[in-house]
């Protein structure tokens, strides 16, 4: 399957011929100067006659902005241009070129599919309060205000990346990623998701960039207007092209440019370096400090993956994190093809610091190839039925017998859709910071963890943030105080939200075409409202019963009535290997 990657921007063109199921490339060029010795339209020219001889099976374009309205890669039309086009004022250094791509390469392809993949679709699902400006609700609704986040391919490839290294499931791991370029964010990839990013509403927000100034105070904005008489697009010219690196060392964007002359005593150039690693040191304590920790730190892009004086500034006198650099394995790294990812931490390094070797465009290839071959029609195996899963407690045997006596014994009050699980009789009350929630009841039998379930309604009760966790996975999760009829136990950790999940027996899995651990989209069948749920873990044993949970809160949201069903979308097979992404029709 050999997908055509074209990354199309102001003044060059980059290509790529992929063979996304072996991830390995066939062809690779960059065409310079576009716009200026040869038009996008003769470029792209270029590119078919030197792809001539290979068998292009779709063509995949990087799009920096989707805006609120492509969470995934797209299969492109007329619409989706026409979509993609609203965006373009939000992304003026990027979408213009991108969508002149588009309508070059589909008539000079014009009988293969065209998919775009979008930077800003990794952070789709970022929560609401990562996402949301403090301004005025409705202006910022009116107007589709809110932080967006970029460089979410390069984020989600090397986070896969990082996980395969490490041999962990990248869906137990706290990761802060680093993209550093000329174009630079952060993000904080949590249990295998963007919960933050450094990149707003558009891709000015956050670290110093190469001609970007990232965070500044709106006033400065206002201040130049009243006091220089700037206009909005002179503005807009100074914070884009004319800040960051190039605006603070008065040489250039290019940091090997500006190291030069530092070491050679230009106090500005060293000023430039110093604001770029404090601004990024800032970020990943504020990261850490919202996932509660961190496992991983990854140093990628142009500066991440060849700068190791820069990676040294950064990730110097992180002793309180758990980091100790290796000084040696720092400098000497050098990732490439053959070795993607090295460590440069040292061996007793709580938290491991990786760089790696971003590939955008494989991982465009891989996504265009799921959506291009997705429409693949199956059998259609059947509804899921939805339950609705309340507040409840599970606890080990321990912590049952401080609460209840040395003596008690769990009581059955009635059995559960799951096998084996059952309601029991005992109720405990939780004691939060703000307020309390009584006779919040039992499940068993008893576990080897104590876990706490509550939704977010709860939380917000009780005074606590609770993360989204994968039943079971308490670890660094939120503490609560139980109490019961012989005694109060504190948890340290245990308290959760849970994620929604489907239980499947393994026969279900096969009927269904999915395994453990796959992430699915469910459709709403039957509902009130037009309704998909996405990121829905599936869980298979030969012990479970086909069954989606959901908490309260989605339930209410959705209108969803007691005897509710679902329907399998598709399979997310988007991870460190290529396979398809199968629609359920």
């Amino acid at each position: 399957m050999r997908i055509l990657v074209i990354n199309c921007g102001s003044s060059s063109i980059k290509y790529q011929v992929i063979d996304a199921l072996n991830e390995h490339c066939l062809l690779k060029e960059t065409i310079e100067k576009v716009g200026e010795e040869v038009t996008i339209d003769k470029a792209l020219e270029q590119v078919v006659a030197a792809v001539t001889d290979q068998t292009i099976d779709a063509v995949g374009h990087r799009v920096v902005h989707g805006g609120d309205e492509f969470s995934d890669a797209t299969l492109i039309d007329d619409d989706v241009v026409n979509r993609i086009e609203k965006w373009t004022s939000l992304a003026p250094l990027h979408n213009p070129f991108n969508l002149q791509g588009i309508a070059v390469a589909r008539k000079l392809f014009p009988n293969i599919p065209h998919v775009a993949v979008f930077d800003t679709a990794f952070h789709a699902r970022m929560p609401r309060r990562a996402s949301t400006y403090a301004i005025d609700k409705q202006l910022a609704e009116q107007h589709k205000i809110k932080r967006y986040g970029f460089h979410g391919t390069s984020h989600n490839y090397v986070a896969h990346k990082a996980a395969a290294f490490l041999q962990r499931p990248l869906a137990e791991l706290r990761i802060i990623s680093l993209h550093l370029g000329n174009g630079a964010s952060t993000c904080a990839v949590e249990m295998g998701h963007s919960t933050e990013t450094s990149m707003g509403m558009t891709p000015l927000e956050g670290l110093v960039m190469g001609t970007r100034a990232g965070d500044l105070d709106a006033g400065v904005v206002l201040h130049l207007q009243r006091e220089a008489n700037l206009g909005v697009d002179e503005v807009d010219q100074l914070l884009n092209r004319n800040s960051g690196l190039k605006g603070l060392s008065g040489i250039g964007n290019d940091l090997r440019d500006i190291e030069a002359a530092a070491a050679e005593g230009d106090d500005n150039a060293r000023a430039a370096i110093a604001s770029f690693a404090h601004r990024v040191r800032k970020y990943i304590g504020a990261y850490a400090s919202t996932m509660g920790g961190v496992d991983a730190i990854i140093l990628t892009g142009g500066i991440g993956e060849n700068s190791k004086t820069m990676r040294r500034r950064i990730m110097q006198r992180f002793g309180f994190l758990g980091i100790t650099l290796d000084e040696d394995l720092n400098h000497d790294a050098e990732v490439s093809h053959e070795q993607p990812v090295i460590c440069i931490s040292e061996p007793h390094s709580r938290v491991k610091v990786l760089v790696v070797k971003t590939n955008e465009e494989l991982m465009i290839a891989k996504q265009t190839l799921a959506v291009a071959h997705k429409d693949v029609e199956v059998e259609n195996p059947g509804p899921i039925p939805i339950a609705v899963s309340a507040r409840h407690i599970h606890l080990d045997k321990d912590t049952f017998a401080e609460l209840f006596g040395e003596d008690a014994e769990l009581e059955h009050y009635k059995d559960l859709s799951q096998p084996g699980q059952f309601a029991a009789t005992q109720k405990l009350n939780l004691v939060g910071p703000r307020n309390r929630i009584d006779g919040v009841r039992i499940l068993g039998p008893l576990r080897s963890k104590n876990q706490v379930e509550v939704s977010r309604t709860d939380e917000f009760v009780l005074g606590v943030d609770a993360p989204v966790r994968d039943s079971g996975r308490v670890k660094d999760s939120a503490p609560m105080t139980l109490e019961g009829p012989k005694g109060t136990v504190h948890l340290e950790e245990g308290l959760i939200c849970a994620r929604r999940h489907i239980h499947m027996h393994t026969d279900d899995a096969k009927r269904f075409g999915v395994k453990h651990n796959d992430e699915v989209e469910v459709a709403i069948v039957g509902g009130p409202r037009d309704l998909v749920f996405g990121d829905v873990l599936i869980r298979v044993s030969p012990g479970y019963a086909l069954e989606m949970h959901i908490d309260t809160d989605e339930a209410n949201a959705a209108e969803l009535s007691k005897n509710s069903d679902g329907q399998l979308v598709y399979t997310d097979v988007l991870g460190a290997n290529a396979q398809l992404k199968i629609k359920h029709t």
